[in-house]
């Protein structure tokens, strides 16, 4: 309890410094998960794997083709072979993908530790009703990997690569962009998942409330469908297939919104 109250009476500086340490114990998270992914044969089983006809996305899009009765959902392979033209581009890309990996892995414990310096600025009613964060906020994040991982970059590597203009050109794909595509991909969705939380705290601080979300949701569509357009290859399927889950999580929104303001509501009466 002391130790509580002593936090709460920190200078501005004293905060800074306990910022500080909060940063640093994520970084080294964040450096410690990326070396252990460096470590581990991820190029091949993780970022390569989406280009292959047996992975679990085209597996089960041609299950579907074929319960419609048909098989244009199915594919044989996706014609484009990943090349390296740097001298250290391979090495580079290597360190790339750790870093990513270890982003995504040591994410629980970096927002964990954003929380842990947040949470002694709040009333007792707050962190109460602030239960479960972490654990709602993780698992939205992992969501929205896997849903970036799992249907997006799939989708968009079997779009682009068969894309052809002519069948005298060969679809050569630099590695960077390859990995930049999946990696970017995967991150965005990640965080676009994140919504019902920001709307959360949003609420907390009274800047949005259920009317104002429920006013401007055509106006949240457009923005979503421009965020879409933005992270995801130039078709329809795939920017549908990133709108929806988001709008609905829009929606999701708009009711922890409301239980916010309803419970603030209560408090103050």
């Amino acid at each position: 309890m002391s130790k509580q109250k002593d936090k709460n009476n920190m200078s501005f500086i004293e905060h800074l410094g306990e910022l500080r340490w909060h940063l640093m114990r994520s970084v080294v998270a964040v450096l410690l998960f990326s070396v252990l992914a460096f470590l581990l044969p991820i190029f091949d089983e993780i970022f390569l794997a989406v280009k292959e006809p047996d992975f679990p996305t085209y597996r089960f899009f041609c299950w579907f083709s074929g319960l419609m009765g048909g098989n244009v959902f199915c594919f044989d392979a996706v014609p484009i072979q990943v090349m390296n033209t740097k001298m250290a581009g391979q090495f580079q890309m290597h360190l790339w993908m750790s870093f990513v990996s270890g982003l995504i892995l040591a994410f629980p414990y970096v927002f964990w530790e954003i929380w842990r310096f947040i949470q002694p600025g709040l009333h007792q009613k707050e962190k109460k009703s602030s239960r479960g964060v972490v654990f709602f906020t993780t698992i939205l994040f992992l969501c929205g990997v896997l849903f970036g991982y799992f249907i997006i970059s799939p989708l968009s590597i079997q779009f682009l690569g068969t894309y052809q203009l002519s069948a005298e050109i060969a679809n050569m794909i630099d590695m960077s962009n390859y990995i930049s595509l999946i990696s970017s991909v995967t991150l965005a969705t990640g965080l676009l998942f994140q919504l019902p939380v920001v709307v959360y705290f949003l609420s907390k601080l009274s800047v949005v409330n259920p009317d104002l979300l429920k006013k401007y949701r055509r106006h949240a569509i457009v923005i979503i469908l421009s965020i879409s357009a933005i992270i995801t290859p130039p078709d329809v399927t795939s920017q549908v297939l990133v709108t929806i889950p988001v709008v609905l999580l829009y929606q999701l929104s708009i009711f922890v919104s409301r239980r916010v303001i309803k419970r603030a509501k209560a408090t103050n009466e």
